[in-house]
C-alpha cells in the first residue's frame, strides 16, 4: 500500500495536520483467452508461463482481481471461470498443468462471442454490474477463419476492454480491430517472445483502473487540472516520406487524449529535414478541433540531410519561450516528442544538454535506423520507444501515453484546499560511482549528474541525506 503525505494548507503553520491518501489495489476481472489449435502446439508452453507470469502480479481475491481462462480452437472450453478460484496459489496450480487443446480450424470470433455471453456474465463472477473493470487478454497464433467484428463490437458495447497478442503468424490488421484500442495490440514473433512485451501490456492494464481510496477529507487525482506545454518535433526528412501518414496519425491520436486549453495543455508541431518548419506554436491554437484540423493537413516537407541536433537548439530557442507560448516560468511542465528516423547529420549532445537544463522533459520514438540516438536524446532511457516502421506506432502508443501523463499528476481536492508536499519526504541516498581507469574521460560528466541530482534533492538532517562512494579495485 503507498502512501502520500498531505498537509492542510487552510491551517495555521503550527497547527498542521497530516493526513493520509492511501492507494487501495484496484478490482480487476481478467480473461485470458487462448488459441489451442494445432498452429500453436509449440508455442502453448510459452503462452502458459506467460497467463502465469501476469497472474503474479495480480492482486488475486474474490474482493480483488478475478481470472479465468478460456482455451479455444474449432470451439472454445473454459478451464476455469471467474468465481472458480479465489485465491492466487490455487490459479496458478491449474495454470500449471494447462494441456494444449488441439483442433483445427480457429474460429477467434466464436471464441469472443463464448466469453461475452458465458464468461462476463454474473452466474460465471463477472462484477460487470459493480462497474469492475472488465478485461480480455487474447493471444492468437493465426489468422481467424470465422468473422470477429460482429463479436468484438458486442465486448467493446458490454464495456470488456480487449487486448490483443498475435504472432507474425497471426493477422495484425484483425487483432488491432478486436482490441479495444490499436495500441493495445501487441506483436510477436513467437510466443516464445512473450516476455518482451510482458511489461508494455501490464503497464496498460494497471493504467485501466486508479482507485484511491483516501481517509477525510476526500482527494481526487483529476487529470483535468494538470496543465502541460507539449511540442512535437517531426522527422519530415525524405527518409520519412513513407512512413509520415503514421507519425501524422500518432500526433492525433495523441492530442485526442489532452486536454487542450489556453489555461490547460497547450501544443505545438515542429517538422524538420535539413532545417525546420514550426507548423504552428504553443500559442497558436487554444481548441482541440483547432489542432488536429490542422495535424490532419500536414503535409510532408521532405529534404536531406536530417540535421536532429540543429533542431533541438531551435525548438529550445524558438518554440519553449514565453513569446511562442511557452509556461515554463509559471512552472508548467515543458515536454518534448520526437519521432526520428534516421541518425542525425549533426551533434545532438549539446541541444540535448540545453533542452534538459531547461527543464524539457524529452521523450522520442526511433525505429530500426534510429533508436539508440533517440534512447540518448530522451531525458530517461524509459522515455524512448523504438518500433520497426512507424505503421508500428500504435503499438507503442499506450504505454508511451502512459509515461507522458504520469509526469505530472495536479490533485483536485474538495475543501479544505489539500496539496502534495513532496518536501516531507525523507530519502537516504547513496551514490555508487565507477572511477576505473575506464571512466577517466567521462568523469567530469558523472559528477555533473550527482551535482543535478542532489540541487533537486531536500536536503537537511531530517529530510535527504546524501553519500558518495567511489570504486575501482575496491571502494
Amino acid at each position: 500500500m503507498n502512501t502520500a503525505i498531505i498537509q492542510d494548507t487552510t491551517m495555521t503553520p503550527t497547527l498542521i495536520p497530516t493526513i493520509l491518501v492511501e492507494s487501495q489495489a484496484p478490482r480487476r476481472d481478467v480473461v485470458f483467452l487462448l488459441d489451442g489449435s494445432d498452429g500453436t502446439r509449440s508455442g502453448f508452453p510459452a503462452m502458459r508461463d506467460f497467463v502465469q507470469r501476469v497472474v503474479e502480479t495480480l492482486s488475486v481475491d474474490e474482493n480483488k482481481d478475478r481470472v479465468a481462462v478460456v482455451q479455444y480452437s474449432r470451439d472454445p472450453a473454459a478451464q476455469f471461470y471467474l468465481n472458480t478460484y479465489t485465491t492466487k496459489g490455487e490459479i496458478l496450480n491449474t495454470v500449471r498443468g494447462l494441456r494444449h487443446k488441439g483442433g483445427r480450424p480457429l474460429n477467434t470470433g466464436a471464441a469472443l462471442q463464448y466469453v461475452r455471453d458465458n464468461v462476463f456474465t454474473a452466474s460465471s463472477g463477472s462484477r460487470r454490474l459493480e462497474s469492475v473493470p472488465q478485461l480480455l487478454i487474447l493471444l492468437s497464433g493465426g489468422r481467424s477463419v470465422d468473422n470477429v467484428d460482429t463479436p468484438a463490437s458486442a465486448l467493446k458495447e458490454l464495456g470488456v476492454l480487449v487486448f490483443g497478442i498475435g504472432t507474425r503468424s497471426s493477422d495484425s490488421r484483425e487483432l488491432q480491430r478486436i482490441s479495444h484500442d490499436p495500441s493495445y495490440a501487441l506483436s510477436v514473433s513467437d510466443f516464445t517472445d512473450l516476455p518482451s512485451i510482458q511489461q508494455q501490456l501490464l503497464s496498460s492494464v494497471e493504467a485501466v483502473v486508479i482507485d484511491v481510496a483516501p481517509e477525510s477529507p476526500t482527494v481526487l487525482v483529476d487529470h483535468d487540472t494538470a496543465r502541460k506545454d507539449v511540442v512535437f518535433l517531426l522527422d519530415g526528412s525524405d527518409g520519412t516520406r513513407n512512413g509520415f501518414p503514421a507519425m501524422r496519425d500518432f500526433v492525433q491520436r495523441v492530442v485526442e487524449k489532452l486536454n487542450v486549453g489556453g489555461d490547460k495543455d497547450r501544443v505545438s508541431v515542429v517538422q524538420y529535414g535539413r532545417d525546420q518548419e514550426v507548423n504552428f506554436y504553443l500559442n497558436t491554437y487554444t481548441t482541440k478541433g483547432d489542432i488536429l484540423d490542422i495535424v490532419r493537413g500536414l503535409r510532408h516537407r521532405g529534404g536531406r540531410p536530417l540535421n536532429t541536433g540543429a533542431a533541438l537548439q531551435y525548438v529550445r530557442d524558438n518554440v519553449f519561450t514565453a513569446s511562442s507560448g511557452s509556461r515554463s516560468q509559471e512552472g508548467v511542465p515543458q515536454m518534448l516528442i520526437l519521432l526520428s528516423g534516421g541518425r542525425s547529420n549533426d551533434n545532438v549532445d549539446i541541444p540535448v544538454s540545453a533542452l534538459k537544463e531547461s527543464g524539457v522533459l524529452i521523450f522520442g520514438i526511433g525505429n530500426r535506423n534510429s533508436s539508440k540516438e533517440v534512447q540518448r536524446i530522451a531525458s530517461d532511457p524509459s522515455y524512448s520507444q523504438s518500433v520497426s516502421e512507424f505503421s508500428d506506432l500504435p503499438s507503442v502508443q499506450d504505454k508511451f501515453f502512459s509515461s507522458l501523463i504520469t509526469v505530472h499528476v495536479g490533485a483536485t481536492p474538495i475543501s479544505p484546499t489539500v496539496i502534495v508536499d513532496l518536501s516531507i519526504a525523507r530519502k537516504d541516498v547513496v551514490f555508487l560511482l565507477d572511477g576505473s581507469d575506464g571512466t577517466r574521460n567521462g568523469f567530469p560528466e558523472m559528477r555533473d549528474f550527482v551535482q543535478r541530482v542532489v540541487e533537486k534533492l531536500t536536503v537537511g538532517e531530517n529530510r535527504d541525506r546524501v553519500s558518495v562512494v567511489q570504486y575501482s579495485r575496491e571502494p
